[in-house]
C-alpha cells in the first residue's frame, strides 16, 4: 500500500529557474522562461552537450536569484533523458556541489524534490539543498528514436519531447512555497508498446497515484492537480478514469486537472501533435509559471505528479510494455507575516 509522508516541518521553495529553446519561446509561457536560445545550443557543439548547458544555466540563475554561492548547497539531486544521466553530471559537475544522480524518466522532477524533501526534513545534516532537471528535443530524439535529420514521421499521439529545464533551490528557512506531504508512485503496467504513445502508458500510474492520495484526502480543498506530461492522449485517458471510477470527489479531481504537456506549447500552430514531454517539461513549466502563482497566492494548495515512461531502447525493441510511474508532491502558499 501507498504511503503518504506529511511533513511536520514542510519544506520550502526559495528559488526556481527555467530555460528553453526556441518552440518554448514559441509556446504560452515562452515570455516567462528566465533565458532562452532560439538556438537550442546555448553556446555548444552537440545537443547533448548543450542540454547539460541548460541545467547550468538553470540552476546558475536560481542561485544569482536568492544571492546564494553553491558553497551553501548541501546536496544536488539531478536527472535527464540521456544514458546515465551524463547531461546532469556533465552539466552541473563544475558546482562542486555532493551529487545524486537521478532517473525517473519524466518523472524526474517530482522524484527529485520528493527525495530533497525528505532529505532535508528527516536529516540535521541537510539545510539547503537544489534539484535539476533537463532535456533536449533533438538529444533524445536521437537516442530514442531516429534523428530529426531523419524525417520520419510522428503519428498524432507522439509527443514533443521539450528542450528545457528547470532548477529549484530547497530550503528549511521559510518562504511562501512549502512542500508538505509526498507519496511515492508505483510501477503500473502501461499496457502499450508504442513509445509514440507513452501519454496512454503513464496514464494508468496516474490514476493510481491520484486514487491513493484521495483515499484520505478531500479534493475541495485542493485547487489543482497537475501531471507531468500526458499531453491529449493520456490527459484525456486519465479524466475519463476519474469521472467513471471516482464519483462526484472524481469528477471534481477531473475538472481541476491540468498537464504540463499541454500548457508548454499551442498546438494549434506548433508540431507537438499530443504536447510536450522529456523532465524539462513539468520542470520548466512549474519554474516558468506555476510556481509564481503559488507565490501570489492565486494556487493555494496543489499537487505535482510528473509522470514517468519506464523504457529503454532496447526494451521498446524487444516488445516489452512501456511501464509508468508518477510520485506526488504536495505543494502550498504559506504566507509569511
Amino acid at each position: 500500500m501507498q504511503k503518504i509522508t506529511y511533513l511536520e516541518n514542510p519544506v520550502y521553495i526559495e528559488s526556481f529557474a527555467a530555460v528553453g529553446g526556441l518552440e518554448e519561446s514559441r509556446g504560452p509561457l515562452g515570455g516567462s522562461f528566465d533565458l532562452i536560445d532560439k538556438k537550442d545550443l546555448f553556446g555548444m557543439k552537440t545537443w547533448e552537450r548543450a542540454e547539460g548547458e541548460m541545467g547550468r544555466l538553470a540552476l546558475n540563475i536560481a542561485l544569482k536569484k536568492l544571492s546564494v554561492s553553491p558553497d551553501e548547497l548541501n546536496v544536488l539531486v539531478a536527472g535527464d533523458l540521456q544514458n546515465q544521466c551524463v547531461a546532469s553530471s556533465g552539466g552541473l559537475f563544475s558546482f562542486g556541489i555532493p551529487f545524486l544522480g537521478l532517473y525517473g524518466a519524466c518523472s524526474t522532477c517530482t522524484e527529485g524534490l520528493l527525495i530533497l524533501a525528505s532529505m532535508l526534513t528527516s536529516s540535521k545534516t541537510y539545510t539547503r539543498g537544489a534539484c535539476v532537471t533537463s532535456s533536449h528535443n533533438c538529444a533524445a530524439e536521437r537516442q530514442f528514436r531516429t534523428p530529426i535529420e531523419y524525417g520520419g514521421q510522428r503519428t498524432p499521439t507522439a509527443q514533443w519531447t521539450a528542450t528545457a529545464a528547470g532548477a529549484f533551490v530547497l530550503s528549511k528557512s521559510p518562504s511562501d512555497i512549502a512542500i508538505s506531504a509526498f507519496m511515492p508512485g508505483k510501477i503500473i503496467d502501461g499496457y502499450t508498446k508504442d513509445q509514440s504513445n507513452m501519454g496512454a502508458a503513464m496514464a494508468l500510474s496516474a490514476f493510481d497515484t491520484v486514487s491513493s492520495f484521495f483515499s484520505e484526502n478531500d479534493p475541495e480543498d485542493y485547487d489543482l492537480i497537475l501531471t507531468g506530461d500526458l499531453g491529449e492522449v493520456g490527459s484525456r485517458i486519465l479524466r475519463d478514469m476519474l469521472c467513471e471510477k471516482g464519483g462526484a470527489p472524481g469528477k471534481k479531481l477531473a475538472s481541476i486537472h491540468n498537464d504540463c504537456g499541454l500548457m508548454l506549447y499551442d498546438r494549434s500552430f506548433q508540431d507537438a501533435h499530443s504536447g510536450a514531454s522529456g523532465c524539462g517539461c513539468s520542470a520548466s513549466v512549474m519554474a516558468s509559471h506555476i510556481l509564481p502563482l503559488v507565490r501570489r497566492g492565486e494556487i493555494r494548495r496543489m499537487l505535482l505528479l510528473s509522470t514517468g515512461a519506464l523504457m529503454s531502447t532496447s526494451s521498446v525493441c524487444q516488445g516489452e510494455n512501456i511501464l509508468g510511474v508518477a510520485p506526488l508532491i504536495r505543494i502550498e502558499h504559506m504566507p509569511r507575516g
